[in-house]
């Protein structure tokens, strides 16, 4: 005899577990301070909150950090929240968003003044003359060799050595598998050294 598979709200009443209470219905009772809706809501989003997060981070420990900013930001807006604008969760993956994009900025900024303030503060002394155009030259080799590698050998030899990205963060963030990703190293880097007439 053929069972009949019920339907969702049909599963959750028979298994004893309570439906996942609307998000917007959660988001009006965290508005009046409610800890536990908080902590439902919290249960429900975290895990879409953070991976969007990563994803525009990538770096983790930022990661969890803006994830955790992004919950004390609804703790304190929820009142803001208006229904009629959207859905709870747009809402909620809209600050999300908002908040990875200035935490990049932020940290753009800071590397940017750390350069001025490098580059301000470097004084050069007349016996570096000719390292520096010792160095200039050698930049323009290897910058001409990567020229010559193909786009996806180039773009990972770049976020390995120039980006400092492990090859299992270049495997993350370009979305290819890892085993991949060191092909690509190594036939890029095979391809520099003989471009730049280096003995393997």
């Amino acid at each position: 005899m053929l069972a009949l598979v019920p339907a969702e709200t049909d599963r959750s009443e028979r298994s004893g577990s309570p439906a996942p209470a609307p998000r917007e219905d959660l988001l009006a009772r965290v508005a009046l301070g409610d800890q536990d809706a908080f902590a439902e809501l919290y249960d429900q989003t975290s895990s879409r909150v953070h991976g969007l997060v990563q994803r525009l981070l990538v770096d983790h420990a930022q990661s969890e950090e803006v994830t955790q900013e992004v919950f004390l930001e609804i703790w304190q807006n929820a009142p803001r929240y208006a229904a009629e604008r959207g859905s709870a969760i747009t809402w909620i993956l809209t600050m999300a968003h908002r908040r990875a994009v200035d935490r990049i900025r932020a940290s753009e900024a800071s590397r940017q003044r750390d350069m001025r303030i490098g580059v301000r503060d470097h004084v050069e002394g007349y016996d570096d003359v000719a390292e520096q155009v010792e160095i200039r030259l050698e930049n323009v080799r290897v910058t001409r060799a990567l020229a010559r590698l193909s786009d996806a050998q180039r773009e990972a030899v770049t976020l390995a050595y120039y980006g400092g990205l492990t090859q299992r963060e270049v495997s993350d963030h370009l979305g290819i598998p890892l085993g991949t990703v060191k092909t690509r190293l190594r036939d890029g880097m095979i391809r520099l050294r003989d471009e730049l007439g280096v003995a393997s």
